[in-house]
């Protein structure tokens, strides 16, 4: 891969061409990126750009996520200013181009769920648009590498469905990002900057979920990810987030990161698993593998391979605090008993579980419920996978965690569903698809069983705790809140601002809802959170000018 450099601060950073900005500066030990109005200094957390926590100035234009900006010779990349002055800011005027597109079928999302549709809607004979915001396909549970080199089967099987993809005539765009959805399936994105407006026969959205972290007083250091992100440093960019890790929360990811971090050469000191050991649910684990004995037999290849590199995998051990020290951060543990431990670690990863990123489906109109097990809103959907609005679907993760397998499989049947319904030809028979479905979700099943899926009760979340790390607003000021203004996730949100920052709610929003549920005892469903609201994601005035313009513009 060809070497390039680019400055941060003024210091010469060495990357490599295709490396993101985050994962350059990760490699150079430049883990602070920003500061916030108090005062903090923030750095990747995600590593797929919901969180917008990763800003920075590029060539004087603020606001650029570093997890999804690509590094280029000669960058000029600063830290970002809380409060960036406007005569500072780059001008920037309305694009004069626009990107139309108007397929029969169009899928927004580019990974397991997305491709699986866009292949299937390509063999029924549809014309099929795949919107990708990352500038790599493949979604998050392929991770493509940046120089197109294969890791490991799951990359492999990955390149394979995106060559697929292609050969059958898809059109992928990478890099676009939606920001607004409405009825009669009109989607308004852009990008690089360029206005993009979608005006599908049918849509598929494909959009995955983000990690779950887990809120404990520490956790917007620098350093702290999610274990999402740490992988996408690694399979992306073959770069580790530091040398001493530490990986925290609850589920198999959790695992398998692990284990790829330490055979890259990281110190991996701590696997802290929440759950129970797994000889605590001998029957999930039976029908585990039962239902799908080539998964399973990968499971225990990762705890055997954990073992065999000596990496402790500590169940019922969960994360207290993390605080900065000398050389790195110390991240305090409790295990069983009350027994506490601390790893001094460069990167602690973690993950807790998954929220489906329904942005586009709440705001589409599309039926929610609320499913206690899991923590989250499920999209309400019919044996097709269609959802409670006429030509949109969900597949994949997007409407409920069900893993890869099920969301390719998912994905085939809403393509050919979809292509259907544009003119091209039957469904067919979809019993093999269904029974393939049906083993799949027993697997997963067993597994969720075996891991805490489900959100730690809000009320055990300490009061200095961050909740909302846009507007640095603590678990105890929500609670303040609460007692202010009573009754619902709205007259919180005015009280404290919470939610009301770029992220837009996507961490906070499901514990400030739950909070007001446990004060009120009312059930939570769709109602219980923030109203979603256009745009769903931050973009440029000049944006929507020119998209504006081009709406308006006759035909």
């Amino acid at each position: 891969m060809t070497e390039i450099q680019f400055s941060f601060n003024g210091r010469q950073i060495r990357a490599r061409q295709g490396q993101s900005l985050a994962s350059a500066l990760a490699e150079a030990g430049q883990l602070a990126l920003r500061k916030t109005a108090k005062g903090e200094d923030r750095g990747l957390f995600c590593g797929m750009g919901v969180c917008q926590e990763c800003l920075v100035r590029v060539n004087g234009v603020p606001n650029l996520r570093a997890c999804m900006t690509r590094a280029a010779e000669g960058l000029a990349v600063t830290r970002q200013d809380p409060f960036p002055q406007l005569a500072d800011i780059p001008v920037q005027a309305p694009s004069p181009e626009l990107i139309r597109v108007d397929p029969e079928v169009l899928v927004i999302g580019g990974g397991a769920a997305g491709l699986s549709a866009a292949i299937a809607a390509r063999r029924a004979g549809a014309s099929v648009v795949v919107l990708d915001e990352r500038k790599i396909g493949g979604g998050q549970y392929y991770k493509q590498s940046a120089d197109a080199a294969v890791l490991d089967a799951q990359q492999a099987e990955g390149a394979d469905l995106l060559a697929q993809a292609r050969e059958r005539g898809a059109e992928i765009l990478v890099g676009v990002e939606l920001w607004g959805a409405f009825d009669d399936l009109l989607f308004l994105g852009h990008q690089d900057g360029v206005p993009l407006v979608a005006r599908p026969r049918t849509a598929i959205v494909a959009t995955g979920a983000y990690e779950r972290p887990v809120m404990v007083p520490g956790w917007t250091l620098p350093g702290v990810m999610t274990t999402g992100a740490a992988q996408t440093l690694w399979r992306s960019d073959r770069t580790l987030p530091g040398k001493r890790i530490a990986v925290c929360g609850s589920g198999p990811l959790n695992l398998q990161v692990a284990l790829e971090l330490a055979r890259g050469g990281a110190e991996v000191r701590l696997v802290a698993e929440a759950a129970p050991t797994p000889l605590a649910h001998a029957k999930d684990a039976i029908a585990l593998a039962r239902a799908d004995p080539q998964l399973a037999r990968k499971g225990l290849a990762m705890l055997l391979g954990l073992k065999a590199r000596g990496v402790a995998v500590r169940h019922r051990t969960q994360l207290d605090r993390v605080i900065e020290g000398p050389t790195g951060l110390l991240a305090h543990f409790r295990g069983p008993g009350g027994r506490s431990r601390v790893e001094e670690v460069d990167a602690l990863c973690m993950n807790a579980g998954f929220e489906p990123q329904n942005e586009i489906l709440r705001l589409m109109g599309a039926r929610m419920r609320y499913d206690a097990a899991f923590g989250h809103l499920k999209t309400e959907r019919n044996e097709t996978f269609e959802t409670t609005v006429t030509n949109l679907f969900a597949v994949g993760d997007c409407a409920g965690l069900g893993g890869a397998p099920a969301a390719c499989i998912e994905g085939r049947i809403a393509g050919r569903v979809a292509a259907a319904r544009a003119g091209h030809g039957n469904v067919g028979d979809l019993t093999a698809e269904r029974g393939d479905l049906a083993r799949h979700r027993r697997f997963q099943h067993s597994l969720w069983r075996m891991h805490r899926i489900g959100p730690e009760p809000a009320k055990t979340i300490p009061p200095e705790t961050l909740i909302c790390r846009c507007e640095e607003i603590t678990a105890g000021q929500l609670r303040a809140g609460l007692s202010d203004a009573p009754g619902h996730i709205g007259t919180l949100k005015r009280a404290t601002r919470v939610g009301m920052g770029r992220c837009q709610g996507r961490y906070c929003a499901p514990v400030a809802a739950r909070l007001v549920a446990e004060q009120t005892g009312k059930p939570l469903e769709d109602l219980s959170f923030f109203a979603p609201r256009v745009p769903i994601k931050p973009v440029s005035i000049a944006t929507i000018l020119a998209t504006q313009e081009a709406l308006d513009a006759p035909d």
